[in-house]
C-alpha cells in the first residue's frame, strides 16, 4: 500500500516526516477519518470544510488549499486501486518548533499533508443487530478547552479510555463534559431516542448565542443521520444530555465513519429500552448504509474535471 505525502505516492513503510514536524514535536495538527465506496469518500468536501475551519479556528493555517487536500484523497484511492477503504487525512503544522526562540520571526512552515488509505474494518453484523455495551468515563470534554469538539492529533486521552472501556468488554466508552452531561464516545457521537424522538448533544457551532463553547465534534456522519431524521419526520432535539436520560432512553446509538449507525444496548449494567437494536435505530442504519452507498455511487459516476 502506497502512502500520500506531501505530493508523492510513497511506499508505507517509507513514509517518513521530520522529527521537528510540529505534528511530532507538539501534537500541533488535524485529522478526517473517512469511508471510501466505489472508489470516492464519503461527504468529503464536508471533511474538507470542517478541516479547514479547525485550522483557522486554531491556528493551525489561516487557509488550507482544499482543492490538493481533495486531489490527495482521491489521488491515494486511484494509486492503490480502492473501491472500498478507510482514509486517514492529516494535516501538521510542518516542519517547525515552537518552542524555538525564533519560532515568531522565522518564515511559515509549509504544513505536513498525508493520506493513509486501508481495507475497510469488516464488522460481524450480529455487532449491529445485538448492540453493545458502553461504559461512562469520567468527565473528559471541557468547554473552557480550546481544542475541544476539533480533531486534533492529541487523541491520547480519549483512546487510552477506549482501551479500558474494551479491557472491560465495552464497545465504547461515554465521555462527559464537566458538567457531567454527555459529550460522546470516545471515537464517536451519541444519539438517544425517547418516544419517537431523536436526541443529541449540542455540537461545536450549534450554541446558542452567549453559551459556552460545545466541547462536542460536529460529526460527518452525525449531521447525515439529523439529514436523514428529517426526511423520515422524525423530531431530533440538540440539548444537553444527562446519564440519567441515557439510562431511561428507549434506545441510544453512536455514530462514526466506520460504525455508520452502532447500537448501544447496554449502558455497563443497565440494559437500554429492550436490551438490544432498537426499531428506530435498525430504520436510521439501513438508510444511512443506503445514503452512502447512493452518494459515491453518484459522485464515481459523475465526470471529472478535464474530462468530458
Amino acid at each position: 500500500m502506497h502512502v500520500y505525502l506531501n505530493g508523492k505516492m510513497v511506499d508505507a513503510p517509507d513514509a517518513m516526516i521530520s522529527a521537528e514536524d510540529a505534528g511530532v514535536q507538539h501534537a500541533v495538527g488535524l485529522f478526517e477519518t473517512m469511508a471510501a465506496h466505489h472508489g470516492q469518500a464519503f461527504r468529503l468536501d464536508a471533511h474538507l470544510a470542517r478541516l479547514a475551519r479547525s485550522a483557522a479556528d486554531l491556528g493551525l493555517a489561516r487557509t488550507l488549499d482544499l482543492e490538493r487536500l481533495r486531489q490527495a484523497v482521491n489521488q491515494t484511492l486511484t494509486h492503490n486501486k480502492l473501491r472500498e477503504a478507510r482514509l486517514r487525512l492529516t494535516v501538521t503544522a510542518g516542519n517547525m518548533s515552537l518552542l524555538r526562540r525564533d519560532a515568531d520571526k522565522a518564515a511559515p512552515a509549509e504544513p505536513t499533508v498525508m493520506v493513509v488509505a486501508t481495507p475497510p474494518t469488516v464488522y460481524d453484523p450480529a455487532y449491529f443487530e445485538k448492540g453493545i455495551m458502553a461504559l461512562v468515563a469520567p468527565p473528559l470534554a471541557n468547554p473552557f478547552d480550546p481544542l475541544a469538539g476539533h480533531k486534533t492529533l492529541s487523541y491520547w486521552g480519549r483512546l487510552r479510555t477506549l482501551r479500558q472501556a474494551a479491557s472491560a468488554g465495552a464497545g465504547e466508552a461515554i465521555i462527559l463534559n464537566i458538567t457531567n452531561h454527555l459529550a460522546g464516545g470516545a471515537v464517536s457521537n451519541v444519539f438517544i431516542i425517547k418516544d419517537g424522538e431523536l436526541h443529541t448533544p449540542i455540537a461545536r457551532g450549534e450554541e446558542v448565542a452567549g453559551a459556552l463553547p460545545a466541547p462536542v465534534l460536529p460529526g460527518i456522519t452525525r449531521a447525515a443521520v439529523l439529514e436523514l431524521a428529517q426526511t423520515m419526520n422524525i423530531n431530533v432535539h440538540k440539548r444537553m444530555i444527562s446519564v440519567e436520560d441515557l439510562l431511561d432512553a428507549d434506545e441510544a446509538f453512536l455514530t462514526n465513519s466506520s460504525w455508520l449507525v452502532l447500537p448501544v444496548a447496554r449502558v455497563e449494567k443497565k440494559e437500554i429500552g429492550s436490551g438490544k437494536a432498537g426499531e428506530m435505530t435498525l430504520q436510521l442504519r439501513e438508510e444511512l448504509v443506503a445514503l452512502t452507498q447512493r452518494e459515491t455511487a453518484a459522485s464515481a459516476a459523475a465526470p471529472q474535471d478535464g474530462q468530458p
